[in-house]
């Protein structure tokens, strides 16, 4: 899948600069070359969804309910594992600054494997429970068995998403975002073909909507198995699982777990605030939040360059290097989110009305819009500052800082309806939250502390 063998593919990207002057270029091209393909990847990703959703929705409304209660939940139990696809990036990107191919593959099994037993975790949990997992969630008596249906066969295929955010974290690790793109292209267009034929010309409605997606989550990880098992022949390294790696990596990912989980918590904080506020504040909140989301694709692409470009840095034992990538993507991340800021100013005549022709959810919707629009700066260095920490290993920070805000933020926003603020109030909120999130992050970035050289973080 790689277009280079995969140690040529490295010492391309990681070609010293031969001056002075060609430094910021260098930088800028590592950038460009490894975001530009992972926002790709990102923005594919939830085309999944949109794909099963107007396929079912011809179905009926009903099923089309049931859908939309399986996926949030399936969206769920996998987002929460993203941590699978964060630390083994840094992990394998150390390796490979340290000149250990072998090792960085090596890496990249064991979070692979761990992957693997979660997956079966997860199976094993939401099988026998779905049901009460389906109602717990509110789902109406026509919408739960639908649910029920797209919700247990999708759980089968888990194991298979999970191995695939391993196995993109390797191939990030080892410098290659093209891959991942690739793979994710053909995931899109093989579940797009397989809910057409399952869903109607098998007639096996919702049902076939979740084969569809099983089967192509499964034949997406076989491409990265396929990927990285010819990586590890290549490289000698042994595919058998390794306890003490499972382990490492487990312990590793906790931290990121724990940040992972503080985030979602202020995200279903400000979507329980916002229902307390009324139909239209509601409505209007969840088209900033979707628009949120979209716009986090951009500046995560530029996180994921980040967690690569560092940890191989840090692995060379490079330390200048890894500060003045840092500054680069610092400069990155506000350069995009300036950017992207505008681009909400300008196009919001063209975004409201595709969302919505209620007057009250466009009167509560413009203000909260531009409060998401002016905070677009802070959130690019926030998350260029996110990726640095997470390439070079330093989880546990992550996850202390992220309940700091979290604890700064949940009172705030629960006293938004008391006071009688709406939800521009409550978007104002949500930056109070990314300027905390974006002073914890500064002053480690400042303190050097998260700079530690070498193949493993000690």
């Amino acid at each position: 899948m790689c277009l280079l063998p995969v140690d040529d593919y490295i010492a391309l990207m990681t070609q010293a600069p031969t001056s002075a002057r060609s430094t910021l270029r260098h930088h800028d091209r590592e950038i460009v070359a490894l975001a530009l393909p992972a926002f790709g990847a990102l923005v594919a990703e939830p085309l999944f969804v949109m794909v099963d959703s107007a396929v079912v929705g011809h179905l009926g409304t009903t099923q089309l309910a049931g859908l939309g209660v399986a996926a949030a939940l399936l969206a769920t139990a996998v987002n929460i594992f993203v941590f699978l696809a964060y630390a083994t990036t840094g992990a394998v990107a150390r390796r490979v600054g340290a000149g250990d191919l072998a090792g960085a593959i090596r890496q990249g099994m064991d979070g692979i494997w761990l992957a693997l037993l979660l997956g079966a975790a997860v199976i094993a949990v939401v099988l026998p429970t779905a049901p009460a997992i389906v109602d717990l969630f509110g789902a109406s008596d026509t919408a739960a068995p639908y649910a029920i249906t797209y919700l247990r066969i999708s759980t089968l295929g888990i194991p298979a998403m999970l191995v695939v955010l391993a196995a993109t974290g390797v191939l990030r690790g080892l410098q290659d975002t093209r891959t991942p793109l690739y793979v994710a292209i053909g995931g899109f267009g093989a579940n797009a073909a397989l809910n057409v034929t399952l869903v109607y010309a098998a007639g096996l409605g919702i049902a076939g909507s979740a084969w569809g997606t099983v089967i192509a989550q499964n034949a997406m990880a076989a491409v990265y198995l396929a990927v990285v098992i010819r990586g590890a022949r290549r490289h000698g390294t042994s595919l058998r699982p390794d306890a003490a790696g499972i382990r490492a990596c487990a312990h590793a990912g906790a931290p990121l777990l724990i940040r992972t989980l503080s985030l979602r918590a202020v995200m279903l904080i400000a979507t329980a605030v916002a229902a307390r506020l009324g139909d239209a504040d509601v409505a209007a909140h969840q088209i900033v939040l979707t628009l949120w989301n979209l716009l986090a694709f951009a500046l995560d692409a530029i996180a994921i360059a980040g967690q690569a470009i560092i940890g191989r840095y840090l692995g060379a034992g490079d330390e200048e290097g890894a500060r003045a990538a840092c500054r680069r993507m610092v400069h990155w991340g506000i350069a995009s989110g300036v950017a992207l800021g505008l681009l909400v100013v300008a196009s919001r005549p063209l975004f409201i009305p595709l969302f919505t022709t209620d007057a009250a959810v466009r009167d509560a919707l413009l203000p909260a819009l531009l409060v998401t629009a002016l905070i677009q700066p802070v959130s690019g260095v926030v998350f260029v500052l996110d990726g640095v920490l997470m390439g070079a290993g330093d989880g546990p920070y992550l996850a202390w800082a992220m309940i700091i805000t979290l604890v700064a933020f949940a009172p705030v926003a629960l006293l938004v309806p008391s006071f009688g603020g709406g939800l521009t109030a409550l978007w104002c909120t949500m930056a109070l939250m990314m300027s905390v999130r974006l002073a914890t992050l500064w002053l480690r970035t400042r303190s050097g502390r998260w700079i530690v050289t070498g193949a493993v973080r000690g």
